[in-house]
């Protein structure tokens, strides 16, 4: 590819932060530029914002319907090559299903949709049309889960027995949906965020990790889901009794009611050697533990000597020398980088490299959906385990 690809954008405009954190990560490494978007369902906040974004004024649309039809006729060498959906969840489906039916790679924030059904019919259209999909699962873009990923893989702490993964959150410790709080509004109202909270905005990152980190797949839950917040329609805790394939059991922890707590993601998994340990809030460290051995620090950006290499997913990921943080926006935009080689390399008719392929697709997207699914049946279940079923 000798040129940039095409971002088109819907949502993410001037009243939204979620949307500088995506242009940031897409425009990191130069390889795509922003040309159009429908930023807003307002129209004045719209075409505000794409002009503060330099956008062409003909390129700023006043809906994604328009946007997506109109970029559609342009020729190829001008319209959008992809669009960003980085609006609340129940405004994600639809424009990803009308981007890809007309020819255009999507990148959309998570969870996908706001049903299984609707994820599954946008898995059944990726397979049908080819286009490549992007979920933004940030925390697996970390160098340091890559490598753990890695490690696992490698067989370095033997067969997978216990996985413990937590995202504990504070800031819906109060009813700041009804205190002007916009973005807390509309994820506990399950008309716009679906039919959980704690588990569909936080417990999906977490689940995602769990299966993301060890390579295997959540096939029963056991699921208690309390809403603590008196007045809230959605719950805002969760514990969840993991089964896993290969026999590994796990604890889910996900709750935005624990006061004081930012963004404390965390997970352990433990093998018949050894375990290692990964936490967001020192993302540069990775610890390993092992029966016989002392506890070893891998860290971000060194070049250590065999056998102690960092994989070529850890290196891949890497932007800056050892001892200098890389965090949220450097993992976000490994995610965005590793897309668009995918995209560029799809193409020019070539086979993207494991590296580069390495980003949450739509598969994510479905599982994502269904661990809502089935941790929300077993929280009403009389049953002790429910299946996982996608």
């Amino acid at each position: 590819m000798k040129r940039k690809l095409r971002m088109g954008m819907v949502g993410g405009g001037n009243d939204a932060f979620i949307g500088a954190v995506h242009r940031i990560a897409a425009f990191m490494d130069g390889k795509i530029e922003l040309v159009c978007g429908s930023f807003s369902v307002n129209r004045e906040v719209s075409l505000a914002s794409g002009r503060d974004l330099f956008v062409p004024e003909e390129r700023i649309y006043e809906t994604y319907q328009e946007m997506i039809a109109k970029e559609a006729t342009l020729p190829e060498g001008e319209r959008m090559d992809f669009v960003t959906i980085v609006t609340p969840n129940f405004l994600h489906f639809e424009p990803a299903k009308l981007a890809l039916e007309n020819g255009f790679d999507v990148v959309v924030e998570k969870p996908m949709t706001v049903t299984l059904e609707e994820a599954q019919e946008l898995k059944a259209i990726v397979d049908r049309t080819g286009r490549t999909l992007c979920l933004t699962h940030t925390y697996s873009g970390y160098p340091m889960v890559k490598q753990a990923k890695a490690m696992v893989k490698e067989g370095h702490f033997g067969k997978i027995r216990k996985i413990i993964v937590e995202y504990p959150q504070g800031w819906l410790s109060r009813l700041t949906e009804r205190e002007g709080n916009s973005g807390a509004a509309w994820r506990t109202d399950p008309k716009k965020s679906g039919k959980s909270l704690a588990m569909g905005d936080i417990g999906t990152h977490a689940a995602h990790l769990a299966e993301y980190v060890t390579g295997l797949r959540i096939e029963e839950v056991c699921a208690d889901l309390t809403t603590f917040v008196e007045g809230r329609q959605l719950d805002d805790d969760g514990s969840v009794l993991l089964r896993f394939t290969d026999g590994a059991k796990g604890v889910l922890s996900a709750s935005q009611i624990c006061a004081g707590e930012e963004n404390a993601v965390r997970i352990r998994v433990y093998g018949e050697k050894g375990g290692v340990e990964w936490a967001n809030e020192d993302p540069n460290n990775l610890i390993v533990k092992m029966l016989d051995q002392p506890r070893q620090y891998y860290r971000t950006g060194n070049a250590y000597a065999a056998p102690y290499t960092l994989s070529s997913f850890a290196t891949h990921n890497t932007r800056i020398p050892a001892g200098h943080p890389e965090g949220l926006l450097e993992s976000f935009a490994n995610i965005y980088r590793n897309f668009a080689l995918t995209v560029s390399a799809k193409m020019e008719g070539k086979t993207p490299t494991p590296e580069q392929l390495d980003f949450p697709n739509v598969e994510d997207g479905v599982r994502g959906m269904a661990f809502i699914d089935t941790v929300v049946k077993s929280n009403t279940s009389t049953e002790k385990w429910t299946k996982f079923v996608i």
